[in-house]
């Protein structure tokens, strides 16, 4: 009797989008009716946070300390996505029931589309990596991460990853395409 490993092999990591690349356009709905369009967030970072699954134990976490964490992000200006494969009506459920102030995004239709663009899919379970990607307010890939799919890569390597930015400017910074009408002081 042979036996096989549950899961295979995790595909190769460095399939993932290396910094310095071009995030690659995409657009998902964040509800039945809605369309976000990556490039509609040019002039401001912008997070991919990639998750294998709403309900699991370790995703559930990890978007709610995203959420936690977003007054951080957006002292950078920086917008928050996250996306799997689960389709819409489940991220609306799980948004509600987590409460998250960010669009979870499914990648549903074709399914997995946006995470094999981003090197990101996983073929044998149809689910993405945890995997990622900050991208700076001209559309380039800074620092990628691609994480073990059952651990929580926390939020500090996306806090660096935002102070590191040129574009920014820091949390101090008066840089803000996003928010017109805002004022330095």
């Amino acid at each position: 009797m042979s036996t096989y490993p549950i899961r295979p092999s995790i595909p190769n990591p460095t399939a993932a989008l290396a910094p310095g690349t071009a995030a690659p356009e995409f657009r998902l709905p964040s509800t039945p009716d809605l369309i976000v369009i990556l490039s509609e967030f040019r002039g401001s970072p912008v997070i991919l946070a990639f998750y294998p699954a709403d309900w699991s134990p370790v995703c559930g976490d990890q978007m709610t300390l995203y959420n936690e964490v977003l007054p951080e992000f957006r002292r950078f200006h920086a917008a928050l996505l996250g996306i799997s494969v689960d389709g819409v009506w489940c991220h609306l459920a799980f948004a509600k029931d987590r409460k998250l102030h960010f669009p979870p995004l499914p990648d549903f239709e074709p399914k997995g589309a946006v995470a094999r663009t981003c090197g990101v899919h996983r073929p044998h379970d149809g689910n993405c990596e945890r995997a990622l990607f900050v991208i700076d307010s001209e559309g380039i890939v800074r620092p990628s991460y691609v994480s073990p799919i059952g651990v929580n890569p926390g939020a500090d390597g996306i806090l660096t990853a935002l102070e590191a930015l040129p574009t920014t400017g820091g949390p101090n910074s008066c840089q803000s395409t996003r928010h017109p009408g805002s004022s330095c002081r």
